[in-house]
């Protein structure tokens, strides 16, 4: 693949977390598996509530800054800009991060842990299937900036110090 003009064909992320998801949805439906302590379910719900809520900041935060910059948040499409400020300071792939918390969130909300268990999964396999791929396209096309900003910025969360 000429990873140069795209990191994929296919965009894997939003399909592998809604994959993941609609798996673990179809295994809680055959086994459930529900916490029954009130005073932890509320705790749980609450985590929940604030993963989602985040989730939803950093998606806004991220979509803002992809259009900002004038280029794709499709992730089989090739960037344009590369994107360092705003979310992306914190950051390097804020809107899996996102879709990540989205996924464990609902799952602490609803109390179907096999979402919870999902997340990381989906993640994981994101980080295969996309971020690899998307990170040899951005040091193609970006070169000495993307270093840069690899050396800057973490995968998922925090700036390196």
């Amino acid at each position: 693949m000429d990873y140069e003009s795209r990191p994929n064909s296919v965009p894997w992320p939003p399909l592998l977390f809604a994959g993941a998801a609609a798996l673990a949805l179809l295994l809680h439906l055959s086994s459930p598996v529900r916490c029954h302590c009130a005073m932890a379910g509320l705790v749980l719900q609450a985590a929940g509530v604030a993963l989602i809520a985040g989730a939803i900041l950093i998606d806004v935060l991220a979509v803002l800054a992809f259009r900002r910059h004038h280029t794709t948040i499709l992730p089989n499409k090739g960037a344009n800009r590369l994107i360092t400020t705003g979310i992306f300071a914190w950051s390097r792939n804020p809107v899996y991060l996102g879709n990540f918390m989205l996924v464990a969130g609902a799952g602490l909300l609803s109390g179907i842990w096999a979402l919870v268990l999902a997340a990381p999964v989906a993640l994981l396999a994101t980080k295969k299937l996309a971020v690899e791929r998307e990170e040899q396209h951005l040091s193609l096309k970006f070169g000495n900036d993307w270093k840069i900003y690899r050396q800057r910025t973490r995968r998922w969360f925090g700036q390196k110090s």
